[in-house]
């Protein structure tokens, strides 16, 4: 019987994979070191969660209005937000993309802009919004406003990229200009695919809503701030599981909306 092909042997690592493998060690022992990870730290740590626990278990519903009325603050500044981002990331997308941006400087004009939005992230912009129009809900709804920007028009440029050509040479043979060529083939063949990163940015949006109210932005976050610095546990608790229940209701309505749609 013939020996079979044994299979090809580990090829030793160039110098550059050894530079990079050597700065990655570094930087790994750098950050536990500059965490300061102890035993001692891990035990106490381990002792106060169960302390966090046992005072937040059973959750204080007491102020369930409030907390709903926070709740739904949170819903309006995500979908508020989300909403105007997703219809300015539309024409910043078409000027990002290759085969729907007019020229290769605002090409390029647009891609900076979106990966700018993109790079900060949203909790910065709640902090520079705090202190340019003042505390509450406006100040996160241009937070996520910028944020979804940073998100969806990435994606939607993407999407607009690989749209295949036959349809838009159709309409151009015809004669139709740039924006017919866009709204008549480029903007239908992407709809599923649009929706279905807006409702991902919607998911995304809610659960930095309750972020965003921990530096002033409204929203939830503003009375889950308040409870932990209270030290009432259970109300924070009762915080969280609204959150909680919140988050994942939209999650799986979402998820059935794509299915339908893609």
């Amino acid at each position: 019987m013939s020996r079979p092909d044994l299979p090809p042997r580990f090829r030793a690592p160039s110098a550059l994979a050894w530079v990079l493998m050597v700065g990655f060690a570094a930087f790994f022992i750098q950050g536990l070191y500059g965490a300061d990870v102890s035993l001692d730290r891990l035990i106490r740590g381990a002792t106060n969660l169960v302390r966090f626990v046992s005072l937040a278990i059973p959750p204080d519903f007491a102020r369930w209005e409030t907390i709903g009325w926070a709740m739904l603050e949170t819903m309006n500044i995500a979908i508020v937000g989300v909403t105007f981002g997703c219809l300015l990331s539309v024409p910043l997308a078409l000027l990002a993309a290759r085969n729907t941006s007019p020229n290769a400087v605002v090409r390029v004009i647009a891609r900076q802009l979106i990966a700018i939005a993109r790079t900060i992230p949203d909790l910065i912009w709640a902090l520079i919004f705090v202190v340019a129009v003042g505390l509450g809900p406006l100040a996160g709804i241009l937070a996520i406003i910028l944020d979804t920007i940073g998100f969806a028009a990435r994606f939607y440029s993407e999407r607009f990229e690989e749209v295949q050509k036959g349809p838009s040479e159709a309409l151009t043979s015809t004669g139709a200009g740039r924006l017919s060529v866009i709204a008549g083939a480029i903007l239908p063949e992407s709809f599923a695919s649009m929706t279905a990163t807006s409702l991902y940015s919607v998911e995304k949006a809610i659960r930095s809503a309750v972020t965003l109210g921990l530096v002033g932005a409204g929203g939830i976050g503003v009375e889950l701030s308040t409870a932990m610095r209270l030290f009432q546990y259970d109300q924070a608790a009762a915080i969280i599981l609204v959150v909680l229940v919140a988050v994942i209701g939209f999650e799986h309505l979402s998820s059935s909306i794509r299915k339908r749609i893609i």
